[in-house]
């Protein structure tokens, strides 16, 4: 069985559900995992992907702000959503897929941690580090033999790698990119011996980036992009990814998202 599992910061999947619906149609990943949806429970523009074949939905959502979906053309179970930092954000949603090996898919939308990288004069930055702590604490080795085999998704807010960035030199002080949130990222990551993929299939010299900034008026052109978007698959499932992919093409489409979609295909 081949399965295709694709993640994508939409910010605003009322806005952008014909995008949506035309990456569904185009690409036909198995499973969509989305972030930043910013739309309250209830409001979720289900019947365009239902049309589109995928009827399995997940939603967290609230109003204006963060938001996270799965989408799939298979059913699941175990819809579960946890809430960190003490705040009631709609940051996580997790299903289990109901295929002959069950695969627990998540997926993530760290805060991007504002600014100024100063956890005393930024409140931001200070949850984004303790949502990434949580997350450590959580997402272990012994927390995926109870889950099985495992994916995380999301946007993640962080370019961990020096060519995850335009600039590694000019952004080691900008957040997304500063030595502690990589250091952070990094404990997520080795809690529960999760293998980034799409860095593994890239060269290390290789630029990768999933978002792009909209204050640049040719986003191609100027090329700043960071790789913020992430998949990370267990140890289970690692030895069965035969491909990688960043969809940069979506970038360019009619009022599009500053992120592109990422996506793996795993050979179960």
């Amino acid at each position: 069985m081949q399965l295709k599992i694709a993640s994508w910061n939409i910010n605003s999947v009322r806005l952008r559900a014909p995008s949506v619906a035309r990456f569904l149609t185009e690409w036909k990943p198995d499973v969509l995992t989305l972030q930043e949806t910013k739309c309250p429970e209830g409001q979720f523009p289900s019947s365009v992907f239902a049309d589109c074949g995928y009827p399995y939905i997940a939603e967290r959502g609230q109003s204006g702000y963060h938001g996270v979906a799965i989408i799939s053309k298979l059913p699941f179970t175990d819809r579960n959503s946890r809430q960190f930092c003490n705040k009631d954000d709609a940051r996580h949603v997790s299903i289990k897929l109901e295929i002959e090996k069950p695969v627990t898919v998540h997926s993530f939308y760290v805060p991007a941690g504002g600014d100024v990288p100063d956890t005393e004069t930024n409140e931001k930055f200070e949850h984004k580090l303790s949502f990434l702590n949580e997350m450590t604490t959580w997402l272990t080795t012994q927390q995926l033999e109870i889950d099985g085999p495992s994916v995380l998704t999301g946007d993640l807010n962080i370019a961990p790698h020096e060519n995850d960035v335009w600039s590694h030199k000019q952004l080691l002080k900008v957040v997304s990119h500063t030595p502690i949130e990589v250091e952070k990222l990094a404990a997520v990551c080795q809690a529960g011996d999760w293998d980034d993929v799409l860095r593994r299939f890239a060269n290390d010299d290789e630029k990768l980036s999933s978002w792009w900034s909209y204050r640049s008026k040719d986003w191609k052109k100027s090329n700043r992009g960071r790789r913020l978007d992430h998949i990370w698959l267990d140890k289970t499932l690692s030895r069965l990814c035969s491909q990688t992919e960043i969809i940069s093409e979506t970038r360019s489409w009619e009022r599009p998202s500053d992120h592109a979609p990422v996506m793996v295909t795993l050979q179960l």
